[in-house]
Formats: C-alpha cells, structure tokens, sequence
C-alpha cells in the first residue's frame, strides 16, 4: 500500500502562536489531504483506465459546489504495520455537492490508499454521510472502488460494512441510492449496491462477485476471468444485477447525473419538471405505421416510446436484461413519468420470470418516489415451458401483479393491441386499479388467443364435422365477433375509451395532469409480506 507522508505541523506540539500561523498550517495540511497519496499512486490508477476520486466527484457533481466533509479522518488502529501508514481521509471522500442544482450527498473510496479497502474510520465517515443524506432528504452516490474490508482491522472493518447496509435499508424508499461501480467490489461489500436502487457499471474495469475467480476454481473447479464472473456485461445482460453499462467512467457519470435529474430529492416530492418545446396537443400520427394491426407481426415499441414522450427522449432501465419488456423513465409534457412496456421484438413480449422481477422493480421504485406509471399492453401471456414452472414463475409473476395493486401513484394503461389472459391481469388491467384504462381500435382482450379458445368450446364439434379445418376457421371467427371485437371490454366498462392512436399523447398528457392531485392510502400496516 502506499504511504501518505504525514503533515510535520499536525504531529508538532509546537503550533503556531497566531491566528495567521494557524491558518498557514491548516492550509498545509489540507494540502497534503487534498494531494493524495503521491503522484506514483495516481500515475498507477490512470494506467488502469481509471479516474482518481477527486476526478469522479469533479464529474459527477456541478463544478465548485463540492463540500468536503471529515478531509483530516485517519484510522486508530495498530499493529500489522498499520500505525506507520495513518493517511489523511483513510480511504474514502465524502461531502456534498450540486447536480443541476438540486443537493446531492456522494461518497466516494479512493483505491490508492489502502486499495479503497473500509476499516473503522472509514465505515464511521461513510455512515455520517449515509445519516445526513437521510436527514436532509436528499439523493446518495456511492463511487465504490474498493477491496473490501481491511484485513487489519478484523471485525470492526466487517462491523462497518453492516452499518452501511443498515443504512442502505433505512434509506430505501425515502432517498433515492445510486452505486456507480469503478473498479473490483468483492465478497459482502457487493451487498451494499445491491440494497440501492440503481447500479451503473463501467466495462474492463469493474467487477462485482461475492467469491472471486480463485475461489471458484478451488470450489468447483471452473476456470473464469474477473470479467467474465462478474464484469459489468454479466451483469447488465445475464444477472440482472446492474441496471446501466457503459464504456467509460465519463459517460458512465454523465448518465449517474442525467438519472438524477429524473428523480426526487425523497419520497416526500414530486420529480423535478422540466420545460419542453413539445407540444401537449402533438398528434402521433406515426403510430398508425410502427404497430402492425396483425397481433402476430413484431415490432419495436421503443419506437412507440419515443413517438409519445417529450422530444423523444428517455432512460431505460435493464436495457439488455430481459428484453421482452421495456422499462424507462422519460417525460410527458414536462413531467416525468415511469413506462412499462411489453416488447413483441423479444419472446412476442410475452412475461417470464426475468421480465416479471424487472418490472415489479421498477413500478416499486416509481411508487417509491411518486412517478405516475404509463403501461403499453401487448402481451399474449406468460411464457409457457416445464423451465418457466420449475423456476418458480407463479412466485415471480406475483411480484409483478403485487407492485401494481401496491401503488398508489397515478397510473394509466394503454392496450395496443393484444392482451391474454393473466398476463392481462397483471399488466395493470382495471380491475387491479389502473386509475384509467384505454385501447386502441385494433385491442384483443380476452382469456386466451382465439384460435386456442375455439380448440378448447368447441372441440367436440370440430372434431365431429367434415370438415375440420372450415370448421375451425369459422367457429373462431364467431368467437372473436363475439368475445374479442374491440368494443367488447368498453362495453363492459372494463375500458374507459378507445382512442385514436395518434391522440395517444394528448390523451396521457391529459390524463395526467387529472391524476396528478390523486390521494390514495393503504391499510395501516407494519409492511406488506410481498412475494419472494
């Protein structure tokens, strides 16, 4: 590790008999805490492809607004060649700073000194940071580039470790938790990100894992590279645990301030508005060409996304992790909203367990902070297959259908064109209390696709005709006249309206700005015992 040299004025019992001189020495010191480690120790981090802290913080937050708080922290422990090597800030920076303006708490481990590793005074720092972020009400970015706990310190460091997932407990729901992964986040401190609710990833240089490659190898023999266990590529597609992966840490940061742009201080606000050149009253006009009216034909419904928010613009979440259903934050007429979306692109858009957990995530987490939630229908039910059974996707699929009875925010939902039977239902259907409900002329709302519901009532007189094909075809022509034709469910009341595609965006922006004094309340209760 490499040794900080240690300020001769904050040793000396000889101070300075003036306020100038005390001033003089103060600047000499925080100098020295301002510097780092050396200049060997920052050339080190830069031939990794990564930044130094203070480089982060000058990234993530508006410039000058940074406030520094316990600078001249060092660690009290001895022995193990550990009271030779008392840097100043032991390891991590913390403070607060600006994003656009708005306050936001950061804290952020600096891997030259001691590798980023968290020992007590470390932890304590960190916690402090945690419990005023939590008092202020204000949003936390944690820039983790650690090692885990200092081997040094034993179980104070481990001790630490559970101060901050306390923390992270404590805060979820009210403040909004980002974790910005630059570098290796190995064994137990990969659960602190994990209790967030966003994880950004930057690709080659950081890691997540709770056994390293060389424990794996000794356990089960596997050979595999840090990268390939756990690099931000394994996460962002295959484990589902980071929800953004980028190139580099600039963009990487750049993204961290455009998500917080889109959230609330804390759960007691309303997401921040922004002006828009896009008219409320813009007709999309475009959406009569990209949604085929044939329920079989795929298309892409970013591309409908895009036609019906503000200039276009929006944030998806776990873009590459189950990509049968789309989530994104993005803003209608100036105000942010939360969009759920079934994907014909990937699997027909049906629900899995991936798709399901993705989803419940997400409308949890624009329940939590007051995001109206917009949810585009086209689903022709969940994933059949012995795997899907096996896996648990009644316990997963109720996740979904859970989050939704459990929000209280405005929510609206929009049939494109199919909708089938429990997937239905847990899409945020009315009858689960979607505020408001609309279709469009070319919706399918049933128990099932016609074709198998033709199968199942009239089998017998398929089977009977002479001939059972014509038979078929005409039977399930009947039962679509009858059950599925567009008008079936607003008949029924179990559709507000059937709209015009192309007045889609004025019919949410409307709607929206209804709902937006909505008051619900949940029964009195300790917590709900969701499904897991």
């Amino acid at each position: 590790m490499i040794v900080q040299e240690e300020a001769a004025t904050a040793e000396s019992a000889q101070w300075a008999p003036d306020a100038r001189g005390r001033v003089a020495e103060l600047n000499t010191v925080r100098a020295r805490a301002l510097a780092g480690p050396g200049p060997k120790a920052t050339e080190a981090q830069h031939a990794k492809g990564k930044l130094t802290v203070r480089e982060r913080i000058a990234l993530l937050l508006d410039e000058g607004s940074f406030q520094e708080v316990e600078p001249l922290r060092r660690h009290r422990a001895t022995g193990f060649g550990l009271e030779d090597k008392r840097p100043y800030t032991d390891g991590v920076v913390t403070g607060w700073g600006t994003v656009y303006g708005r306050t936001v708490f950061v804290y952020a481990h600096d891997f030259r000194i001691f590798g980023g590793a968290l020992g007590e005074a470390h932890a304590q720092k960190i916690h402090k940071i945690m419990d005023m972020a939590i008092a202020a009400g204000a949003p936390l970015v944690s820039l983790n580039d650690g090692a885990g706990a200092r081997i040094q310190e034993g179980v104070t460091a481990l001790a630490g470790y559970g101060g901050i997932f306390q923390r992270n407990t404590k805060a979820s729901g009210v403040i909004p938790q980002i974790s910005v992964m630059l570098g290796p986040c190995a064994g137990g401190a990969a659960y602190s990100p994990a209790l967030t609710d966003f994880v950004f990833m930057v690709r080659e240089t950081s890691q997540m894992f709770i056994t390293g490659p060389d424990v794996v190898k000794a356990v089960t023999g596997e050979q595999i590279s840090q990268n390939g266990l756990g690099g931000a590529d394994v996460h962002a597609e295959t484990s589902g645990v980071a929800h953004f992966a980028y190139d580099d840490e600039e963009t990487c940061l750049a993204e961290v301030r455009y998500l917080l742009s889109l959230l609330p201080a804390n759960n007691q606000e309303r997401p921040p508005a922004a002006p828009t050149a896009d008219s409320p009253d813009r007709t999309n006009d475009a959406l009569l060409d990209l949604v085929p009216t044939d329920g079989n034909r795929p298309y892409d419904v970013r591309r409908v996304v895009e036609e019906l928010l503000d200039e276009g613009e929006f944030l998806e979440v776990h873009e590459r992790w189950a990509p049968n259903i789309i989530c994104a934050l993005g803003r209608l007429d100036g105000q942010v909203v939360g969009v759920v979306a079934n994907q014909p692109l990937f699997l027909a858009g049906v629900l899995d367990i991936k798709a399901s957990e993705k989803a419940a995530r997400f409308v949890q987490l624009c329940d939590a902070f007051n995001i109206p939630i917009v949810t585009l229908l086209d689903v022709p039910g969940f994933l059949p297959g012995v795997e899907q059974e096996h896996g648990g996707i009644i316990r997963h699929g109720a996740k979904l259908l859970y989050a939704y009875c459990n929000a209280t925010v405005p929510r609206i939902s929009l049939i494109l064109r199919k909708a089938y039977g429990g997937a239905y239902i847990v899409m945020d259907s009315q009858s689960i209390g979607a505020d408001l409900t609309y279709a469009w002329p070319a919706n399918e709302i049933a128990v099932m696709g016609a074709e198998g519901a033709a199968n199942v009532i009239f089998r017998r007189q398929i089977a009977e005709s002479a001939d059972p094909d014509a038979a078929r075809a005409r039977l399930v022509k009947e039962y679509k006249a009858e059950l599925m034709h567009p008008y079936f469910a607003a008949e029924r009341g179990l559709v507000d309206d059937v709209i015009d595609p192309a007045e889609t965006r004025r019919v949410l922006i409307r709607s929206l700005a209804m709902l937006a004094t909505k008051h619900a309340e949940l029964p009195l209760r300790k917590h709900g015992n969701p499904p897991q």
